[in-house]
């Protein structure tokens, strides 16, 4: 281990944080796309963007820089090749993306080396897109996707159109999905459980089926919606955000976590009023991480098991922020992120989940020209399944593009 690194874990130790024990190595960040347009990795945090022979990771290649992207901007989606000098190969393109989850695209069970998802506009509405790198044909699945299960077979959609109204950027341009905007708790909308082999839906859970498990609204001004799904590991359940909002302002919105089952039965409130939710990563089949009001007193990262109240605020104090938590595959590590701070730092960390040492791995600047609310850049970070590269976005090199951090074992 670098000795700076290990000044900074022994302080930690020596305060009473963690065990002096020995962390993996974790080399310098280095770039895997370049040029004089802007890269992201094609999905949100959390979301495996490798192939599963570890070749090629999912990227988006866009010039827009400084603005909320519409249903005009045509973003390349293509991979880049590990294995061949880093090399950005455009496959096709895209209208249905935006800067944070950018076009929710998944590698498929079904064929984890060739085939992924992604959303795309097509003849005005919003649909999601099988696509084969090797045949180069596509498939249009008549809804967009939000989550995809680990079977590959299986999908969550939510209303895009609707999450324009109420965050800009995360939802679509163009008006695909009937928006509903006039219907503050629509029955007909909500969470649809798609399956990916015939293109057919269920509305499994409906937005005003939550309606007296979420804090009131103003009613005629305020949308209620869900947004931010995800599929538990072995794919029995689902997490998913619901909220509300003046769509008008889009901002200062209440939050209320849920999971259910994949059918969308025992749909279950994972905080009481008042603690919201904001990011999340399952652990197992039971056990999660969000960043919440922890206690209704300060934001943290809590840990916690569905169906009980048995709530952990993870990192000992020095993880109470909002970050975006995701556990490694073999469920030993956690790596997070921060908000900018007073230097326009965001912080990257990992977190040992046995005895919940933390390790700074550095600080990104962020420009001014990426300091924008809708066009900002998160590091969203990510691991590689096998757990040998955490991966993030970033701007501190002036410019967005993709990075990844090597990972070797003492």
């Amino acid at each position: 281990m670098k000795t700076g690194k290990t000044i900074i874990y022994l302080v930690l130790a020596l305060a009473g944080y963690v065990e002096a024990a020995e962390f993996p190595s974790f080399g310098k960040p280095r770039a895997v796309t370049s040029g004089s347009k802007d890269h992201l990795f094609a999905s949100y945090y959390a979301i495996n963007a490798w192939s599963a022979n570890g070749r090629y990771v999912t990227v988006l290649e866009t010039d827009v820089k400084d603005r909320l992207a519409t249903e005009q901007d045509v973003a390349t989606l293509g991979v880049v090749d590990l294995q061949d000098g880093n090399r950005f190969i455009p496959l096709t393109e895209t209208r249905c993306w935006n800067f944070q989850e950018a076009t929710m695209a998944h590698w498929l069970a079904t064929a984890p080396d060739t085939r992924f998802i992604y959303n795309d506009l097509v003849d005005g509405k919003f649909v999601s897109v099988i696509f084969d790198m090797k045949t180069k044909e596509k498939r249009i699945v008549p809804y967009p996707v939000s989550a995809v299960s680990p079977n590959g077979r299986e999908a969550v959609s939510v209303n895009y159109a609707r999450l324009r109204m109420t965050r800009p950027d995360y939802g679509y341009g163009g008006k695909g999905q009937n928006a509903r905007e006039k219907v503050t708790w629509p029955d007909d909308d909500g969470l649809f459980l798609v399956n990916l082999e015939t293109g057919g839906a269920k509305l499994i859970v409906s937005v005003a089926s939550a309606r007296e498990k979420m804090p009131p609204v103003e009613e005629g001004k305020d949308l209620a919606y869900f947004c931010h799904t995800v599929f538990s590991r072995d794919g029995s359940k689902i997490f998913w955000l619901a909220r509300s909002v003046n769509p008008v302002t889009a901002r200062g919105w209440k939050t209320t976590a849920f999971t259910c089952n994949r059918d969308g039965s025992d749909v279950r409130r994972c905080f009481p009023d008042g603690w919201g939710g904001s990011h999340f990563n399952w652990l197992d089949g039971e056990r999660l991480m969000v960043t919440a009001n922890y206690d209704n007193k300060l934001y943290s990262h809590v840990l916690f098991t569905v169906g009980k109240e048995d709530y952990t605020r993870v990192g000992r104090g020095l993880l109470d922020f909002d970050g975006h938590g995701v556990f490694s595959d073999d469920r030993q590590w956690m790596a997070t992120d921060t908000y900018p701070d007073r230097l326009n730092e965001r912080k990257l960390m990992v977190l040992r989940m046995s005895d919940q040492a933390v390790l700074p791995l550095g600080g990104f600047f962020v420009p001014e020209a990426y300091r924008g609310t809708y066009w900002r850049c998160d590091l969203h970070p990510r691991w590689r399944p096998d757990g040998k590269v955490l991966a993030f976005n970033s701007v501190h090199e002036g410019s967005r593009q993709v990075y990844m951090i090597d990972i070797s074992t003492p």
